[in-house]
């Protein structure tokens, strides 16, 4: 059974997918953010929340698919 807070993590979680995929990256950031206040240790919020403010501080290209490259190991 999933917890009330899980639920209201994921819910902002989700948010945060649909506007990083949608490139709006500062309320991706927000929502993450707000996910990771709910429940800290979410590994993909964090993930998220860390791609997204790498692309608000260089944008991927205009054809970019989603996909996130990695640059360093």
């Amino acid at each position: 059974m999933i917890t009330k807070e899980t639920e209201e993590m994921l819910k902002f979680y989700n948010l945060g997918l649909t506007a990083y995929k949608q490139r709006k990256w500062d309320e991706a950031i927000r929502a993450f953010e707000k996910a990771l206040s709910i429940q800290p240790e979410d590994g993909p919020s964090e993930l998220y929340l860390q791609r997204s403010r790498t692309f608000k501080e260089s944008p991927p290209a205009e054809n970019w698919d989603g996909v996130f490259t990695m640059t360093t190991k």
